[in-house]
């Protein structure tokens, strides 16, 4: 499937292609701390399926578990999260976040993964009551 993306403010937009099973639910404490929100939805896909049409993002670079270096590309005017990556063998998969894909509402997530960090109440969530305030 074919996508197109960009941060909020505009300045950073690529397009990649990707396999729409490939979407997946991180509830990892990095994770919510990047975020600001209970978990982060991201979908995989090869390094040489991304191209950047605008800006190139900043990269962070975080020492994860066991020493594993995560390179977190954000848009460096608006500070939108964009791509995740890392460092060598790691380097050739890249995940794209979510929330920056203009079909996102067309991909749902398959997995989720650190479900041991997740907030007790976000299985609770489907009880809410739905679109209000829309």
């Amino acid at each position: 499937m074919l996508i197109d993306g960009q941060c909020h403010c505009g300045h950073v937009r690529y397009e990649a292609e990707i396999e729409p099973e490939q979407v997946g639910v991180c509830h990892c404490t990095d994770c919510q701390v990047l975020t600001g929100s209970a978990f982060r939805v991201t979908v995989t896909a090869p390094r040489d399926r991304i191209r950047l049409t605008a800006h190139q993002p900043k990269v962070y670079v975080k020492i994860g578990d066991g020493g594993r270096r995560r390179l977190q590309s954000f848009c460096p005017e608006c500070g939108s999260p964009l791509f995740v990556t890392g460092e060598g063998a790691d380097a050739e998969e890249w995940g794209i976040r979510w929330g920056s894909i203009r079909q996102r509402e067309q991909l749902v997530p398959k997995r989720q993964s650190w479900c041991g960090s997740a907030v007790p109440w976000i299985y609770r969530i489907a009880d809410l009551p739905g679109r209000q305030g829309d």
